[in-house]
């Protein structure tokens, strides 16, 4: 006898004791609909359809209509044939990306983004926030931003992807007046030019097998070439890891300086970008990666329309057919300078931090052996194994070897990229490479490595800035980002603002940093500083964060309670 017995109370469609009831008329979920679908395709043309480009389709979007509507979200979504939860959570991890929700207003149609990080806080940005609202009226949205990597020219804005360096309240309001599109880059060493001055004779040696791969490890390592993004891994070493790999090995290149205070990769990209790509040829060639992916930072629309031309004359000189070159697009997030969460954006995901083991260099991009390298790491190859090792190691102070990129903002008269001896002191620094100190201001501080390398007096000022000498103190050169800080500034001020800076740019994947750099910025904002409780949470954050954000992020605030105590006394100042 079956159980399935139809009652005459049952609802047609639906059996006694099985559960099951009729199919919906209509899908479940957000309905996509047709002309967002019709204008996500007009958009997409005969792009591939693969989820490691969502970012760059989202990009397309952004930038056709000003923001994402949820409509455009859902249609993207059914193209690529990915869930809405995950084109969702991608779109809004990512400070570029105006995703508007369904019922809301988009927003208005000029944007201007005011950078508010360290640099540029010193040179007036807050009085930009105040004004800037009031001149432009409600037609137009104004915004905090982190570092735009213009940090010698600050303080600067963006209107729309435009940068206004120097930025005054007539220059923005003059640029939201005519909105523009980066159309345009500055003029670098172009391609013909650099090929006269002897540019890919070396690449072309390699390819040719006039060198060995052994050959240009060995010279970089007697060069004591490291990643000079931050972390100082010796790229010798790297490449040899790597090699070890067994194929297929990529290559993931990474332009996401991001650091406040940083800005010597664009330097040197807008100048001789032909360095920079031939580095990036060799290294993909050294160990044999058949696919290269450059992220470059949202930030640098210019830089991006450079490389994209440059690289372009290169592959038609056939010069890349060992290695297929990807430009990618970061988005407005500050954690993809870290090499792991730059892979997870790279294959269109939000850029979280990986634990580790397995290293980048086992299992990284696609799941493959992956070498990540910094742009200025790749820009000094040539000329390394053209001069030679000791042409590196000749140069240097203070028992320290070779030559260092420092970027240099704050209250100095000349900021900009100093190519210096590695281990000059900050003293030095100033006084010969920079002019001194500003007219008006006394030297009182300086923070070595950006905003995570911690702040030290100006009694520690002849210390050698250099990989492996400033650990001890609590701080670290980094990425050479050296902001000098003088008597009119307020420490703990300088220190809110940093915590501030990393509260903002918190991944969210952790507890420790997610709440942790919260609670830091809510304790050194309200009230006296509780030196204790400051205390206790760092070491939280350091030996409980994920990736080096977190584990990083107390140093500032660490070195104000250490090296200037009577700051703790007097009332939280500002700009």
């Amino acid at each position: 006898m079956s159980l399935n017995v139809q009652h005459p109370n049952v609802p047609s469609g639906q059996r006694q004791g099985t559960g099951r009831r009729r199919a919906p008329r209509t899908p479940k979920g957000r309905q996509v609909d047709l002309q967002a679908v019709a204008e996500v395709q007009a958009l997409l043309t005969d792009r591939p359809r693969r989820r490691d480009l969502l970012i760059e389709h989202l990009h397309l979007i952004q930038d056709k209509y000003g923001h994402i509507s949820a409509a455009h979200l859902a249609a993207l979504a059914a193209e690529m044939k990915l869930a809405q939860s995950e084109v969702y959570e991608v779109a809004t991890f990512y400070a570029h990306f105006d995703v508007v929700k369904e019922g809301d207003a988009p927003p208005p149609p000029v944007t201007v983004r005011v950078c508010d990080s360290l640099s540029c806080a010193l040179a007036g940005s807050e009085h930009l926030l105040a004004e800037l609202p009031r001149k432009l009226g409600p037609g137009v949205r104004v915004v905090h931003a982190p570092c735009m990597g213009a940090c010698d020219h600050a303080p600067a804005c963006a209107v729309g992807h435009v940068q206004v360096l120097d930025a005054d309240v007539a220059k923005v309001v003059a640029a939201a007046a005519k909105p523009a599109h980066a159309d345009a880059y500055p003029t670098p060493t172009s391609f013909d030019v650099y090929v006269k001055g002897g540019g890919y004779e070396l690449l072309t040696a390699c390819i040719g097998g006039k060198r060995s791969r052994d050959d240009l490890i060995k010279i970089v390592s007697d060069a004591g070439l490291r990643g000079l993004g931050g972390a100082g891994f010796p790229t010798g070493r790297k490449w040899s890891l790597v090699r070890a790999e067994p194929a297929p090995r990529l290559f993931a290149v990474n332009c996401d300086e991001g650091e406040p205070g940083t800005f010597k990769d664009r330097y040197y990209l807008e100048r001789d970008p032909h360095r920079f790509i031939e580095g990036m040829l060799i290294a993909a060639w050294v160990v044999e990666a058949p696919e290269t992916y450059l992220y470059v930072r949202d930030e640098y629309p210019e830089v991006i329309l450079l490389l994209r031309d440059e690289i372009a004359k290169v592959e038609a000189a056939g010069l890349s057919d060992h290695t297929e070159i990807h430009l990618r697009r970061g988005a407005g997030a500050y954690i993809c300078g870290e090499e792991s969460a730059m892979i997870e954006s790279i294959e269109g995901k939000r850029g979280l931090p990986r634990h580790r083991p397995p290293y980048v260099a086992q299992v990284g991009l696609f799941g493959r052996p992956t070498l990540e390298q910094n742009v200025e790491t790749l820009f000094w190859i040539r000329d390394i194994v053209d001069k030679g090792a000791a042409w590196v190691t000749s140069q240097g102070r203070h028992d320290r070897k070779g030559f260092r990129s420092f970027s240099v903002s704050g209250r100095v008269k000349n900021p900009g990229v100093k190519l210096a001896p590695a281990g000059i002191t900050v003293r030095e620094l100033i006084d010969e490479f920079c002019g001194g100190m500003a007219d008006g201001h006394t030297f009182k501080g300086y923070l070595p490595g950006g905003a995570s390398g911690g702040i030290l007096p100006a009694a520690m000022a002849d210390l050698p800035l250099d990989f492996g000498t400033l650990e001890k103190y609590g701080c670290f050169v980094g990425s050479h980002a050296v902001v000098v800080l003088s008597d009119k500034d307020d420490m703990k001020a300088v220190a809110l603002n940093l915590i501030k800076f990393f509260e903002d740019e918190s991944c969210g994947q952790c507890t420790p940093c997610r709440v942790g750099t919260e609670k830091a910025a809510h304790l050194m904002a309200n009230g006296p500083w509780d030196a204790a409780l400051l205390d206790e949470l760092s070491a939280l954050m350091r030996d409980a964060s994920i990736c080096g954000l977190g584990q990083a992020a107390p140093n500032p605030l660490l070195c104000v309670l250490k090296y200037f105590p009577d700051e703790l006394k007097k009332p939280l100042g500002h700009w």
